[in-house]
């Protein structure tokens, strides 16, 4: 499959005409597996200055110090780590949290292989679904991904290894996770150790509750922070990743907070609802609003930007 989060992705992007995108992701997704390469060896150096990457698909020799890289997936986690983007997928193009950092990067897909091999490449990062991986790997060493096979965490420090950079992936990957941890359990001495929280996302004739690996802040309040989605949540979103309901039945799924996703051009009438207006969470002006363009990704840069987020609408900080 194009993986389930891009397909969501693409569907909205369709209904909606905007900007979106798991990771952490990268979905349900969150754990991984037994033989996924964050629990391969470490990368071999090689004397002509390229290393062994233990990929999912086998060993790749790719360069040690990579300089041109074309990521048709996981750009935000590469751009994270200061990794030298030369073509750049149209998702991550459109992510406003990345406008400054992708400014000038050429634009391409998996299909654009004349493109691509123009760019002259040292190393390509793709997906394990895309149809011209064989293609791909003849113009520059390939490295693909199954989206949301790595939790966000391990895709991070996989990343870090590509780039010669695992340590400083792994610093973060810790000095997060217990800044997270932290704040869950601020959340909970202040609210109580039940409070809930639920993930919705607006869209022109429905409404998506999202599972604790989708995005939109899902890892963080629900893997890092601990907290807990409803139970009506757990039932329909944690095992397909996301569930579609209508207006009518939001109050059903809605926690003690409500995290909600709003693309730029949505209509938003629903906020003048009698029905909206009457949620607990919404009474208690206990909502925090996200911009979906800007919350699509589980990469640090998006991580820290909503936890800031979250912070601010939860403890007032």
């Amino acid at each position: 499959m194009k993986n389930k989060f891009f397909m969501f992705t693409a569907l909205l992007m369709l209904v909606l005409v905007i900007s979106a995108c798991g990771n952490n992701s990268n979905g349900q997704e969150s754990s991984s597996a037994s033989n996924s390469p964050s629990n391969a060896p470490a990368p071999t150096t090689e004397a002509s200055g390229t290393i062994t990457y233990e990929s999912e698909l086998g060993p790749v020799e790719i360069p040690a110090n990579p300089q041109r890289i074309v990521a048709l997936t996981y750009a935000p986690n590469i751009v994270s780590l200061d990794g030298p983007v030369v073509g750049v997928d149209q998702w991550s193009s459109a992510n406003p949290l990345f406008s400054e950092k992708m400014s000038g990067i050429e634009v391409v897909s998996e299909a654009d292989l004349e493109k691509i091999s123009a760019l002259e490449p040292d190393l390509i990062i793709a997906g394990t679904e895309m149809k011209t991986l064989d293609e791909l790997k003849k113009i520059a060493p390939t490295v693909a991904y199954t989206w949301g096979k790595l939790s966000y965490l391990d895709q991070q420090v996989e990343i870090g290894k590509i780039l010669n950079k695992e340590q400083e992936a792994k610093a973060w990957v810790d000095d997060f996770s217990k800044r997270a941890a932290d704040f869950g359990k601020e959340v909970k001495a202040k609210y109580g150790d039940n409070v809930t929280v639920s993930v919705f996302e607006a869209g022109p004739k429905e409404f998506y509750i999202f599972g604790e690996a989708w995005a939109r802040g899902t890892e963080i309040l629900y893997q890092a922070m601990e907290l807990s989605m409803t139970e009506k949540g757990k039932q329909d979103a944690l095992g397909p990743g996301y569930y579609s309901l209508s207006l009518e039945v939001l109050p059903e799924y809605a926690g003690d907070f409500i995290v909600l996703s709003r693309p730029s051009n949505n209509d938003n009438s629903f906020m003048d609802s009698e029905i909206w207006k009457n949620i607990p969470a919404v009474k208690n002006n206990q909502v925090i609003t996200i911009d979906t363009e800007a919350s699509s990704y589980s990469d640090p840069i998006s991580l820290e930007s909503m936890m800031a987020i979250f912070k601010k609408g939860m403890l007032g900080e």
